[in-house]
């Protein structure tokens, strides 16, 4: 069978900071009663699996479609640990979520067995009062921290840089960086494929039984300071008739841009490139060879590299996320991407429409 769009049923984790605003902004299908904090939408974790909701492919795993077509999903873009290269979630954070560290590429000059896990936040939905906590603060050495976490843990919040978090924007935090997401934030969340998080402070939480708790020496190991902690997104924008590809995050891992399009628009999908769409508004559908599929706000949609004859059709105002993987090239001819920091000089923007292609707008 031909590699089909993919639309995964989401994962819903209950969190003691979790709400229900994945319902109200994207229309989730939450449990009832439950404080939902986390929604996997694409994962493909031994703990984890994402299942296939509807299509031709429905109840299979992402990992037995990993195996199974092989290039026809992935196309070049490498696996990690044989697995599919991306984790995709939407958080919803009414308490401040923990402070945390995920593993630093290198410690102490060789190599670290965890993996590494760069992430990104673009926010949806942010309160006057939220923030987003990045990097230490200035003038603040991680000997600063140290002392803090034994000593005076309540500290650790005002060691760090604080941001006021604005809905629209993107923040890149590379493994190794030291973060905490605020409370009042709704956002998509796309990462490397892991699960591994030091938490170095929680606010004074009491947490369940099953949680792990705090991870103090390995989360004070983990902090690199190498990561200019101002550097977030690098924005650049190509507008066409119906739609506008604006590029927000480079990283060695996965590149993020935001394309609006306008209702009513058919289109050839030209891509030969592993692609996610996290759907933020609107619905459309995909035609394509052998079948088609709709989407809607609140889907994440995995257009396969095989995808054959495919077709896009609008039918409301569309604004999604675009996530693909850098291939090799693009990162020997952008050295700041290998080093893991969004690319002051990244190649212009993708999207799905080039600025010079025409576009037929239904009637």
């Amino acid at each position: 069978m031909h590699p089909c769009p993919l639309i995964l049923t989401p994962i819903f984790k209950d969190k003691i900071w979790g709400g229900r605003h994945l319902y109200t902004l994207l229309d989730k299908a939450l449990p009832e009663k439950v404080p939902i904090g986390e929604s996997w939408e694409c994962a493909d974790l031994p703990n984890a699996q994402s299942v296939v909701s509807r299509g031709p492919q429905k109840s299979r795993t992402l990992g037995e479609l990993v195996r199974e077509w092989g290039a026809g999903l992935t196309g070049k873009a490498p696996l990690v640990d044989g697995r599919f290269p991306l984790l995709i979630k939407f958080l919803d954070a009414t308490q401040n979520l923990s402070i945390q560290v995920h593993p630093r590429p290198e410690i102490d000059g060789n190599q670290s067995h965890l993996p590494v896990k760069h992430e990104a936040w673009h926010i949806l939905h942010a309160t006057p009062d939220a923030l987003i906590f990045r990097g230490l603060a200035p003038g603040v050495s991680p000997d600063d921290l140290r002392r803090a976490a034994r000593e005076s843990p309540d500290r650790i919040p005002s060691l760090l840089r604080a941001y006021k978090a604005r809905t629209g924007q993107t923040y890149y935090i590379p493994s190794g960086t030291i973060h905490a997401m605020g409370a009042g934030v709704v956002a998509a969340e796309i990462q490397t494929p892991s699960d591994i998080t030091f938490r170095l402070y929680d606010w004074g939480r009491a947490r369940p039984d099953s949680d792990a708790g705090l991870h103090v020496d390995a989360a004070l190991d983990a902090i690199q300071t190498s990561v200019d902690p101002t550097e977030f997104e690098r924005r650049s924008h190509v507008a066409g008739i119906f739609t506008t590809v604006t590029r927000l995050i480079d990283s060695p891992s996965f590149r993020i841009e935001k394309v609006r399009m306008t209702a009513d628009v058919t289109h050839d999908i030209p891509y030969a490139e592993l692609v996610c769409w996290l759907v933020l508004e609107g619905a459309g559908e995909i035609e394509y060879r052998g079948g088609s599929e709709h989407f809607r706000k609140g889907d994440v949609v995995i257009l396969p590299a095989g995808l054959e004859a495919a077709k896009l059709k609008t039918t409301a105002d569309c604004v999604w996320l675009e996530v693909t993987i850098p291939m090799p090239s693009d990162l020997a001819q952008f050295p700041r991407l290998a080093a893991g920091r969004p690319g002051h000089d990244a190649p212009a923007p993708h999207g799905l429409i080039p600025l010079n292609i025409a576009i037929k707008k239904d009637v």
